[in-house]
């Protein structure tokens, strides 16, 4: 399967969403609202769940399924409310000693005149700069696209983990065409040249898992379903435990040294 395959695969209206993973994952989901700041972006979502009596903070970005629910959460693409929010609800589990799950599917992030009036840039590189000194564990699984600083903004973990037919990069391949090759119909071209594949990803050592699914694409029902939920809630569950045997300052040093070796 080529790379662009994977990225059709990733962006597929039929694909699970954030809200598919946590409700099937997770029990006892509350979700938490707002930065406290301006306002309620539904474009990522957060609360808090359980898992295997373990409680965690959770967070995702949300694509809808269909136009009318994409209106409603901006198709996956947060304002900087958003990413605030997100780390709102980050520096509260660190508070409560929660582990966090991200959980990471988005285009990028919402690049209208609105949003960089309200400091687009600035938030997500505080949440860059926030995560990478968060003292709990921070899982980060890759469900679909994850583009840009949209993704990175909620992707700073100690384990970084991709489904298998997700992609992860700096920009679209569309955007990547257009910039490098002054033309976005060489989006394919672009999306083999950029090593954007999980398969490519691990390799690298950008990622540190690859979650099996099949071969198509993954759906929200379904036997094969069942089989990935249960594979993420055993990782879930086994990743955290090995990461509280590590006092926090281990944690944090283990969690930037990680992310010092990709440069």
């Amino acid at each position: 399967m080529t790379a662009w395959e994977k990225v059709q695969i990733a962006r597929d209206s039929e694909r699970p969403k954030a809200l598919d993973y946590i409700q099937s994952i997770f029990s006892d989901f509350i979700e938490l609202h707002g930065d406290r700041n301006f306002g309620d972006d539904k474009a990522i979502i957060g609360g808090i769940a359980s898992l295997g009596g373990i409680s965690f903070t959770v967070i995702g970005e949300q694509k809808g399924k269909n136009v009318k629910e994409n209106m409603e959460r901006n198709f996956g693409m947060p304002n900087p409310e958003g990413y605030r929010k997100a780390l709102r609800l980050m520096k509260q589990a660190e508070k409560f000693k929660r582990p966090i799950i991200t959980f990471i599917d988005t285009p990028g992030a919402y690049p209208g005149m609105g949003a960089e009036e309200r400091g687009q840039g600035e938030a997500i590189a505080r949440n860059i700069m926030e995560m990478s000194a968060l003292r709990v564990p921070v899982i980060c699984v890759i469900i679909g696209e994850g583009s840009s600083g949209g993704a990175l903004a909620i992707g700073v973990g100690d384990r970084v983990v991709m489904l298998e037919n997700s992609v992860y990069s700096i920009l679209s391949p569309e955007g990547f065409a257009s910039i490098l090759y002054k033309d976005s119909g060489k989006a394919k071209e672009a999306a083999e040249n950029m090593k954007i594949t999980a398969k490519e990803l691990k390799k690298l050592g950008i990622v540190d898992e690859i979650i099996k699914e099949p071969k198509t694409g993954i759906h929200a029902e379904g036997e094969e379903w069942e089989i990935l939920v249960k594979t993420l809630q055993d990782y879930f569950l086994k990743t955290v435990k090995e990461l509280i045997h590590f006092d926090s300052e281990e944690l944090v040093e283990k969690r930037y040294q990680k992310f010092r070796t990709m440069c």
